[in-house]
């Protein structure tokens, strides 16, 4: 049994929302009580470990729900293009020439910023050695929805076959790495999915029992594209489609969304993942968010790749998705500190299935985050919701624990090599550009 005393407590749970000195009782990787003031002396001695973390601010983990960990090499490689050339031109090209090794040092430089930033859970949407992946997650030790992503421009025999490798990868590691692995089925996008493709991929998720996660309406370009092929707005073709109530998912960006569709999402289970930084770098927009909490959509925060955003530090991405929304809207009010954290906490959670997850509450996972309460730019000590979102630096995280295992402690990793993973990544960056 673990035992963290000492802390202030930021739980996300509406019942007892902030704990100003507490403790966290954790076994077998859940968290067996959440307590106001000292913990009782049987509790110490029965505990295998005490850890004051007095000056230290405990909260859940963070949930990035919409990313390509897989590009992280990719990261400043193209700058200032908009996204359908940056893509074409770019992105594909460098993807085209790199191997396993080339992914997986992106990837084991993408856990290890995630981790040191605060980030305990997150999704994956790729399509290059995804094996790979969930080996890497599990020996990390860190929470993810992972997915072969698939692009159906192709012949029907093709897309099948990468429909095959998608169902075999979602069959094979759900629920695994005890629980900290899920999965889903992705198609790209509409516009690299022709419909027929989408409807069988929703097929196999029915059959799977499994939510889908797609880029959806993140472009001007794409909607008007859209429109001029097939008459309609992408999320009204799903609708037509007969696929938008048949599974739940998870659309990627919804940038361009007009009164009709939010009105429309409203009556699914869908949830959009809000990536504001990379919607910003790459010229597409602002998402509604603001409208889509009014009707009641999930709303989710992810970061997207590094490829466009250019880092996967959420506590930045809550901060600036906030205020655009109050800049947009020119409204104060749009979007208060304590919604922007239940979207990178409680509703990221929710949009990747994770139950028991979000929130610091007796019988939920122990994923939590400590972080430096006594930095300059934090006081007055008084306001610490204010400051977990308009204050707060990636560098303020101290520890992160997962199921009740420390991933981190005062800023050292300890199930990824930092020297390695720095090294790996120059190397196979400059490698790939060699081939280029």
């Amino acid at each position: 049994m673990l035992l963290l005393k000492d802390a202030a407590i930021v739980t996300m749970d509406k019942e007892n929302p902030f704990i100003d000195n507490g403790f966290l009782v954790i076994a077998d990787g859940k968290l067996i009580e959440v307590g106001s003031g000292s913990p009782s002396e049987k509790q110490e001695a029965d505990a295998a470990e005490v850890i004051s973390v007095k000056g230290k601010w405990l909260m859940p983990g963070l949930i990035n729900t919409h990313g390509h960990i897989g590009m992280t090499l990719l990261r400043g490689h193209s700058d200032d293009l908009p996204l359908h050339r940056w893509l074409e031109e770019k992105m594909w090209p460098f993807e085209g020439k790199q191997d396993e090794e080339a992914v997986h040092a992106g990837r084991a430089l993408a856990l290890a910023e995630m981790v040191k930033s605060g980030t305990t859970t997150f999704l994956e949407m790729y399509h290059l050695y995804m094996d790979q992946c969930a080996e890497a997650v599990e020996e990390a030790g860190m929470r993810a929805t992972l997915m072969r992503s698939m692009i159906g421009l192709c012949s029907k025999e093709e897309q099948e076959a990468k429909l095959g490798e998608a169902v075999r990868f979602a069959k094979q590691w759900h629920e695994r790495a005890d629980g900290r692995i899920r999965t889903m089925l992705a198609p790209h996008a509409p516009y690299t999915c022709p419909p027929a493709f989408i409807e069988r991929i929703v097929e196999e998720a029915v059959q799977l029992q499994l939510p889908v996660h797609m880029h959806l309406a993140e472009t001007k370009k794409e909607v008007a594209d859209h429109l001029e092929q097939y008459g309609c707005h992408p999320l009204d073709h799903l609708d037509q489609l007969g696929v938008l109530d048949a599974v739940p998912w998870l659309f990627a960006h919804g940038v361009h969304l007009a009164e009709a569709q939010l009105e429309r999402l409203a009556r699914t289970e869908a949830t959009i993942s809000y990536n504001p930084k990379s919607n910003l770098k790459l010229g597409s927009g602002i998402a509604p968010v603001k409208e889509m909490l009014e009707r009641g959509i999930r709303v989710s925060f992810g970061t997207d790749s590094v490829a466009a955003n250019n880092t996967l530090d959420l506590f930045e991405e809550l901060r600036i998705g906030n205020l655009l929304q109050k800049g947009s809207y020119q409204d104060a009010t749009a979007l208060s500190a304590g919604t922007t954290l239940e979207l990178a906490t409680i509703n990221g959670a929710e949009a990747l299935q994770f139950p028991e997850l979000g929130k610091l509450k007796a019988g939920y996972q122990a994923d939590f985050i400590l972080l430096d309460g006594e930095q300059l730019h934090v006081q007055p000590a008084a306001h610490v919701l204010s400051h977990l979102v308009y204050a707060v630096k990636a560098a303020d995280v101290t520890d992160v624990f997962v199921q009740g295992k420390a991933l981190m402690r005062n800023r050292s990793l300890l199930t990824l090599d930092e020297e390695k993973i720095r090294y790996q990544a120059n190397r196979q960056y400059k490698k790939v550009c060699s081939l280029m």
